[in-house]
């Protein structure tokens, strides 16, 4: 029974901060309707953290990294910039391709030589076609992913009259492209994956463990699909990864579990497991 009591109440909870979390983008949504203001060119260029590019996900705006494109600047990102696309774009491929585009026009406006990504949803996968299918390793030094299908995923089924939908099914076209081999892909990834995402069918597509990409998974407790891109403690640990991104150690993967937290107080520092298919091809320890 307290065990029951346990689950409902995490349920409740995150049915709370997802309604609010949809409240929140509602009133933000308008906001980023339009395209990102142009990234700033400096002639002393940009020195110091790469430039972040935000890739939001299906039917949605850059508006929904508003809190976490505030929390970049704040900490001295000096160029956060999102990319909107069309829910009309057509595919993933296509989006991949003006992907590309924004992360060169970016590199070559900051003079940085890489970018990282922070992506919600399905723009982890239009990030993945760029970075796997596009040569964009060659620009795109991490990806962090909140709650993307790796693997596909069958939530919605009334959805896939789309076909940017129906590319994001298990066994489609796209999802075949993204399954093949890509040992000599640079880009490192962050998979943060909450164990409360309804958009995840099944649970274990957002999991991203593949043995010829470098990997870190990162589950998240008790926070929606909704409010990934949103809550604070993940904001915190994007902005821990970023900053990490070429010194990391591995380690045992822990939960960074939402509900425990309190506003206001930096998360702690969670080491998270790299892709256990990756570490065994190396040789490491499982």
């Amino acid at each position: 029974m307290p065990r029951l009591a346990s689950d409902l109440l995490s349920t409740l909870g995150t049915t709370v901060l997802e309604a609010t979390a949809l409240a929140g983008h509602l009133v933000l949504y308008p906001s980023g309707m339009a395209a990102d203001a142009p990234v700033e060119t400096r002639a002393d260029r940009f020195p110091g953290r790469r430039p972040v590019v935000l890739v939001h996900g299906f039917i949605d705006n850059r508006s929904v990294f508003a809190l976490m494109r505030r929390s970049l600047r704040r900490h001295d990102w000096p160029v956060v910039t999102g990319f909107n696309y069309s829910p009309f774009a057509g595919d993933v491929p296509t989006t991949a391709r003006l992907l590309a585009d924004v992360v060169e026009d970016v590199c070559e406006r900051t003079g940085h030589r890489e970018v990282d990504l922070v992506c919600h949803s399905l723009g982890g996968l239009v990030a993945r076609y760029c970075v796997q299918r596009l040569g964009g390793d060659s620009r795109v030094h991490t990806v962090v992913t909140l709650g993307t299908p790796h693997l596909g995923t069958s939530a919605a089924p009334l959805l896939s009259l789309h076909p940017i939908v129906r590319q994001i099914r298990p066994g489609s076209r796209v999802m075949a492209e993204l399954a093949e081999p890509v040992p000599e892909c640079r880009t490192r990834f962050v998979s943060l994956h909450s164990d409360l995402d309804p958009v995840m069918s099944p649970p274990e597509t957002a999991r991203l463990e593949r043995a010829d990409l470098r990997v870190r998974e990162v589950p998240v407790q008790g926070i929606g699909h909704l409010a990934l891109p949103a809550h604070w403690a993940v904001i915190a640990r994007v902005r821990e990864e970023l900053v990490t991104a070429d010194t990391a150690p591995g380690g045992e993967a822990e939960n960074l579990d939402a509900p425990a937290a309190r506003s206001g107080e930096s998360p702690p520092k969670l080491p998270v497991a790299e892709s256990a298919a990756r570490r065994s091809a190396a040789g490491g320890a499982a």
